[in-house]
């Protein structure tokens, strides 16, 4: 009986191709970063001409948006899978450290300088979206700080990048201290920062945790 849609040996030769390509498009961002990404090397490698790789992705910009996404899809399952297993905000915490060392090209994709010339289509930010829900509910998950802060009081008016999520200001103001903290110490982390300083990285990051997760008065 005959297949059909992605059962079809053409659709599987298609999507084999396409996991090669991509495949090579991270070991060239490893060697060179994002900015010089380039199909005709790829082709190249591949042993394929240039319009040939294009019948796979139109352009550079339509396979970056394919990393973009295996990237978020990757963080998302791990997040979502330490979520499942019962990780409070300081277990998903390390979980995104974990993701993030495993392979530093992908974080620094999605986390690192944008690609010059290169706009993500708006299903990257819903898939980005979902990262942020998980730990947003995390932090209201705590019981909330003491008094309000000037910030926790502008974020009751300035929550439209909160994508409708029913946290409550300080929540929200705790996701973002912590979203900015803990990708600070990653980034420069990865980055090698810390090689010359005799620092454990490790340590810095549960100790920022720690004081992330202290109650404040």
């Amino acid at each position: 009986m005959a297949t059909t849609g992605a059962n079809t040996p053409r659709e599987r030769y298609r999507a084999q191709v396409r996991a090669e390509i991509t495949e090579r498009a991270w070991e060239q961002i490893a060697t060179a970063g994002a900015s010089a990404l380039s199909l005709n090397a790829i082709a190249k490698q591949m042993g394929m001409s240039g319009p040939a790789l294009y019948r796979y992705f139109a352009s550079r910009d339509d396979l970056i948006t394919e990393l973009v996404r295996e990237a978020y899809r990757s963080l998302a399952e791990a997040l979502r899978t330490a979520s499942a297993d019962g990780a409070d905000l300081a277990g998903l915490a390390h979980a995104l450290r974990d993701w993030a060392l495993a392979d530093p090209q992908r974080y620094f994709l999605v986390y690192g300088t944008p690609v010059p010339g290169y706009h993500a289509p708006e299903d990257t930010t819903a898939i980005s979206s979902e990262i942020m829900t998980i730990l947003v509910d995390a932090c209201a998950a705590l019981a909330p700080d003491g008094a309000t802060t000037p910030f926790g009081t502008y974020l009751k008016d300035h929550r439209d990048w909160a994508a409708g999520h029913p946290a409550p200001p300080e929540a929200l103001h705790r996701f973002l201290t912590f979203w900015t903290r803990l990708h600070g110490v990653l980034s420069l982390e990865l980055a090698g920062h810390f090689t010359g300083m005799n620092l454990d990285p490790a340590l810095l990051f549960a100790a920022e945790l720690d004081d992330l997760l202290a109650p404040r008065s």
